[in-house]
């Protein structure tokens, strides 16, 4: 599977990273749900939820899919990163606007 780099910022969200297992990791590995959930040892009720994008893939779920999808954990926790991040400034939006930087500290300060 082939990472790519994305460019911030995004006008439209990033995907979940639940959408990526369902759509392209299960179908290439041939496991159905229930099959992939007991290969990642957990339940089908919670690899569901995280399919469905209503649950965020954990660390716990990072592992047991990088396990499983042979790429490790990183890619999938920041996917997730990355989608909670957008999610959160597109909510904190008008909050964050009001917030003023504080002054650089220069190297003489530090």
């Amino acid at each position: 599977m082939v990472e790519y780099v994305v460019q911030l910022p995004l006008k439209r969200p990033p995907i979940h990273p639940g959408e990526l297992v369902r759509e392209e990791v299960l179908p290439a590995l041939g496991l159905s749900v229930s099959a992939a959930a007991r290969r990642l040892g957990i339940s089908r009720q919670q690899l569901h939820r995280v399919l469905a994008c209503t649950h965020p893939i954990t660390t716990e779920m990072a592992l047991r899919i990088g396990k499983l999808a042979g790429n490790g954990p990183g890619l999938w926790l920041r996917m997730q990163q990355a989608y909670d991040l957008w999610h959160a400034e597109q909510r904190l939006q008008d909050e964050l606007a009001k917030i003023e930087p504080a002054p650089s500290m220069t190297s003489e300060e530090a």
